[in-house]
C-alpha cells in the first residue's frame, strides 16, 4: 500500500472577547489553511480548547468548519468529553456536518487499565456512525494507550482508523508503527509535535497533526511535497525552518494563548482571547513572538 504522508493542522478557536466562538475569525482561519494547502484540518483538539467550551459552542463550531470547509480537505472534530453521551451525541452530529471523523482522547483524571480503554474506545466505535481517531495524549491523562491495545481497537473495529501520537520521544510512536502497520496497513499513525513529522514518514507513519502549520501552512505543504517527491534537500531545509519555529512553544506556558497571539499579531485571527484561566501574553512575550516569526520571514525573503 502507498504511504500516505499528510500534515493536518489542529486549528485553534478564535473567541470573542466575552468568550464566545468568533465564527467570522474562525472562517478567516479555515480559509488562510485551505489556501496553505493543509491536507486536513481538525477542530476542538488539545489547542482548540475543547476542554473549555460548552457544547452549543462546540455545535456552532463544527457547523461553521463544515460550512467553510466543504470537504476541500480532511475534517477531523475533536469530540472529547468526560460525559460518555456527550461524545456520542457530539460525534455523530459531527460527522452529520461533514466532518471526516472523530478524534477522542481517552478518560482523564483517573488512570484506566489497558482493558478498559480497550472496552472504552470499542464502546464508542459502535455507537458513532463513522470513522475514529484514537488521540494519545499522556501528558494530560497521565497514562498511555498501549500499542498492544491500539492493535487490539484496530483489528476489531475497522472505523477506527488512526492515531494523533502527542508524545515526545519516538519510542511510542515508532511501536505504533511496528506493531499496527503490518497488521492493518491502511490504520493512520501521526505525530503530535511538529519536528517529529519527518522522523513519523521515515519510519513508516503517516505525518503530523501539529500547530505550526496554523501560522506557515505553505511551510508544512512544501515540507509534505518534498518527502512525497523524495526531494531530501528540500525535507531538510523546512526540518530547519520548523526547528527554529519550535521555540514559539516555548514563550509563554500553556502555550495555546501564545500560538493565538501570534495569529492575531499576522490579522489571521481578530483577538488572541483563550478560555479561562489561560494567561494573556505580556509586552515582553509579544516582542520574543515577533522576533522569532520575523526570524523565519525574513529566511523566505
Amino acid at each position: 500500500m502507498e504511504q500516505k504522508i499528510n500534515y493536518i493542522t489542529p486549528a485553534v478557536t478564535p473567541l470573542l472577547p466575552d468568550g464566545e466562538v468568533d465564527l467570522a475569525s474562525s472562517r478567516k482561519l479555515y480559509r488562510h489553511l485551505l489556501a496553505g494547502g493543509v491536507d486536513g484540518i481538525l477542530i476542538l483538539g488539545s489547542i482548540g480548547e475543547f476542554f473549555g467550551l460548552r457544547l452549543d459552542q462546540k455545535k456552532a463550531l463544527i457547523r461553521c468548519a463544515g460550512e467553510t470547509v466543504q470537504g476541500r480537505c480532511k475534517l477531523l472534530a475533536g469530540t472529547t468529553s468526560m460525559v460518555y453521551g456527550e461524545i456520542v451525541e457530539l460525534s455523530n452530529y459531527a460527522l452529520e456536518q461533514g466532518a471526516d471523523a472523530a478524534v477522542i482522547i481517552p478518560p482523564y483524571y483517573f488512570h484506566f487499565t489497558d482493558e478498559s480503554v480497550f472496552a472504552y474506545y470499542d464502546m464508542l466505535a459502535k455507537e458513532i456512525h463513522g470513522n475514529i481517531y484514537l488521540y494519545n495524549f499522556p501528558e494530560r491523562t497521565g497514562y498511555e494507550i498501549s500499542a498492544q491495545v491500539v492493535k487490539r481497537l484496530a483489528l476489531t473495529n475497522a472505523n477506527i482508523v488512526g492515531i494523533k501520537d502527542t508524545i515526545g520521544g519516538f519510542d511510542h510512536t515508532r511501536e505504533l508503527i511496528q506493531q499496527v502497520k503490518p497488521v492493518r496497513p491502511d490504520f493512520e499513525i501521526y505525530s503530535g509535535f511538529d519536528d517529529n513529522f519527518m522522523h513519523n514518514v521515515l519510519c513508516g507513519g503517516n505525518g503530523c497533526i501539529a500547530g505550526l502549520s496554523n501560522l506557515y501552512p505553505e511551510l508544512t505543504s512544501s515540507w509534505v511535497h518534498a518527502l512525497r517527491n523524495a526531494d531530501l534537500q528540500k525535507a531538510a531545509a523546512c526540518q530547519r525552518s520548523i526547528d527554529r519555529l519550535m521555540r514559539i512553544y516555548s514563550v509563554g506556558k500553556p502555550f495555546v494563548p501564545f500560538m493565538k497571539a501570534a495569529l492575531a499579531g499576522k490579522g489571521i485571527i481578530q483577538y488572541a482571547a483563550a478560555t479561562k484561566p489561560m494567561p494573556t501574553a505580556t509586552r515582553e512575550q509579544l516582542e520574543q513572538l515577533n522576533e522569532i516569526m520575523a526570524a523565519y520571514e525574513n529566511e523566505q525573503n
